[in-house]
């Protein structure tokens, strides 16, 4: 049968040629990686599916200058603010920025027709929140954490269908509070016992198990990768209800942006087929059926649900619900996709629920292939996200999640399906005749990554309610620091340290939000895979550090001296995360110097916390902590300003310079 709805998602989903990779340098992605002291991560399947390299990513912060280790209290999120209600004002009125940048291999962007790229792609930005807990590291299947065990979550699987309390008795022996978690267990149970999309074009890959959505062409043998849906991952737009909010696609074309904003699960209700267990047991997370023929068949109910930021559940009625709120978000009565109720077996009843804004697309920026750096313009490929704003005002716990789609002209991404796997337009590895005596000439080709997927996560963060002095029109841009320990070939496909981004434009009056984040196993040691292994730098080996100081010039390496600091003149602070009051210029300049290590200069201020009492900062930032939380400053002078990383700042191969 050929299913045209999802011919149509084939432009987005297939995806090409044999080795390419995509890292998220900020906020710093994972690529699977914890807290290892090697260069290659340990897990490659402990989260999620990335076909990256093993040397790729970051570690997860530390909070102090020691190890978490086994503490995920000890480890560092970063902490963002929501946008107020931008959506009623001028932008960027009330948005709260966030940089996001990467770097992908092979190539992308600028691919009009007197100007062809070497294949099609796209690029596509999500993320999945929750109410933040107040335990760190909970024992339970939903909760996201970073786990302090490298090793994988568990799962088995029931041979059939059971009582519900079989189901709970499964996932709480598979799900460890010391295990990272992402998706949440319900959903991978479900994505196991949901019959894949037969519409989809398989090329020669065989499927292991023919029914099963955890197979797919890039995904054979169904291999799995923490709690992920092999074929919500693999394909962009999922024609089922998700766990993730979009924030933009970056096309190839931006003649695709109206089809990507029409099936965005932000824009358009998603179906799947909602059982119940006997006895009256509440709602099933899972259903073989996979339409709605089948659910009826299985005595289901074929259910469409929405993406909703998150619940409103103060207004009872719909016509409360649907009022004008004055707040410039939008409000919807219906059902929405409530992860919660799925994952506690209960069902999803009509309810008030704030619908995330629209898919933002537009053409992706130019890179070239077999490339890990930056763009045509010489900085970083990058978007700029505007968080979202959470009008409950409650504290979330999140995950950032960026996906490199990759194919080729070699067969029609629109009409290519299911009906042409018999005769497949791609053979593995096929022989090519030319000349007039026909010699034969082998192309390199696997079907599997004739069309293909990468990714890359960062490590869960928070995003919480704007700070008491910071109003819902003040526009924050968040400014940190990517990069981790080594010089350009230890690091990579990692960076070397840099300000992100290196060099930010604000307007008078914004606010910018100075903080980052850093690990003390950064070693890079071995096993090093197909790269060096080593962590030269300054300072303790392993340890990230940082700071920020005035600098007269780019093009100069030494910090101003305190008396010529102009930075921070009328300098208002809008927050900072220590919460002393009345900070000074020469305060700030002391928090940012010492990477928050003091907090003022003197002990009437801060106590313990100020220069003149506590122990001495070690010159090389030793003793100063990994991360830093961070101050938001209100900056109303107009000029620019230079600043620099006195440790990293090292002249033969770093240039930590904003």
């Amino acid at each position: 049968m050929k299913l045209v709805f999802f011919v149509v998602a084939i432009v987005a989903s297939l995806l090409a040629l044999s080795s390419a990779d995509m890292y998220m340098q900020n906020p710093r992605g994972s690529n699977n990686r914890l807290n290892e002291n090697s260069a290659n991560r340990r897990t490659a399947n402990r989260m999620f599916d990335s076909q990256n390299n093993n040397r790729g990513g970051y570690n997860v912060g530390d909070r102090t200058d020691k190890k978490a280790g086994n503490d995920q209290a000890k480890q560092y999120r970063m902490n963002y603010f929501q946008s107020g209600t931008y959506l009623t004002q001028v932008a960027p009125n009330g948005r709260t920025e966030l940089t996001v940048e990467w770097t992908n291999q092979h190539g992308f962007g600028g691919n009009e027709d007197t100007d062809p790229h070497k294949q099609n792609c796209n690029i596509v930005l999500q993320y999945m929140c929750q109410d933040n807990s107040s335990d760190f590291a909970p024992d339970d299947g939903i909760t996201i954490r970073a786990g302090s065990s490298t090793a994988r979550s568990d799962y088995s699987r029931l041979s059939s269908a059971s009582l519900k309390q079989a189901f709970i008795n499964r996932r709480n022996s598979n799900t460890r509070a010391d295990r990272g978690l992402n998706e949440p267990w319900v959903t991978y149970d479900d994505c196991t016992r949901r019959e894949r999309n037969k519409g989809l074009f398989t090329a020669t890959q065989q499927m292991a198990n023919k029914n099963a959505a955890i197979n797919t062409r890039q995904n054979r043998n169904g291999n799995r990768n923490g709690y992920e849906c092999p074929e919500e991952r693999d394909y962009y737009p999922y024609w089922h209800p998700t766990v993730w909010t979009d924030i933009a696609i970056l096309a190839q074309n931006e003649s695709l942006c109206s089809y990507y904003s029409a099936e965005s699960f932000n824009s358009r209700a998603k179906g799947t087929c909602v059982e119940q267990f006997a006895n009256n047991g509440g709602r099933k997370h899972f259903s073989e059926a996979n339409n709605p023929a089948a659910c009826a068949a299985a005595n289901g109910v074929w259910t469409e649900y929405q993406s909703m930021l998150e619940l409103a559940p103060q207004f009872t009625t719909p016509a409360a619900c649907t009022a004008d709120h004055q707040d410039g978000l939008t409000y919807a009565w219906g059902l929405p996709y409530d992860i919660v109720k799925i994952n506690a077996f209960e069902n999803i009843v009509p309810a008030c629920f704030v619908r995330p804004p629209p898919v933002d697309c537009e053409a992706a920026p130019w890179s070239r292939s077999n490339h890990l750096g930056n763009g045509k313009d010489g900085v970083q490929l990058n978007y700029k996200w505007t968080l979202p704003y959470f009008p409950s005002m409650n504290s979330k716990r999140c995950i950032l999640r960026i996906r490199y789609n990759i194919s080729t002209d070699d067969y029609d991404p629109y009409d290519t399906d299911a009906t042409n796997n018999a005769q497949s337009p791609v053979q593995e590895n096929p022989l090519v005749q030319v000349g007039a005596a026909g010699q034969d000439l082998r192309l390199a080709i696997n079907t599997a990554q004739f069309g293909r997927t990468f990714q890359d996560r960062g490590h869960p963060f928070t995003i919480s309610p704007r700070p008491t002095g910071v109003s819902n029109t003040d526009h924050i841009t968040n400014l940190n620091v990517r990069g981790k320990r080594g010089n350009i070939v230890q690091t990579f496909p990692a960076t070397e340290y840099d300000y992100a981004p290196s060099r930010p434009k604000i307007e008078q009056g914004d606010l910018v939000h100075i903080q980052w984040t850093g690990s003390n196993s950064h070693n890079n040691g071995a096993p090093g895979g197909d790269g060096q292994t080593g962590d030269a730098g300054e300072g303790t080996g392993g340890t990230d550090r940082h700071n920020l100081l005035q600098s007269g010039n780019p093009d100069e390496n030494f910090p101003l001296p305190i008396e010529k600091v102009t930075m921070f003149d009328g300098v208002t602070v809008g927050w900072v995360a220590s919460g002393i009051d009345n900070l000074s210029a020469a305060d700030i300049a002391v928090i940012l110097a010492s990477a928050g290590y003091y907090q003022c200069m003197e002990t009437t201020k801060c106590g313990a916390e100020a220069v003149d009492t506590k122990a001495q900062l070690q010159n090389q930032l030793n003793n100063a902590p990994a991360s830093f939380e961070g101050i938001m400053l209100r900056f109303n002078t107009p000029g620019t300003y230079y600043y620099l990383c006195t440790r990293n700042n090292n002249f033969t191969n770093r240039s930590q310079k904003g």
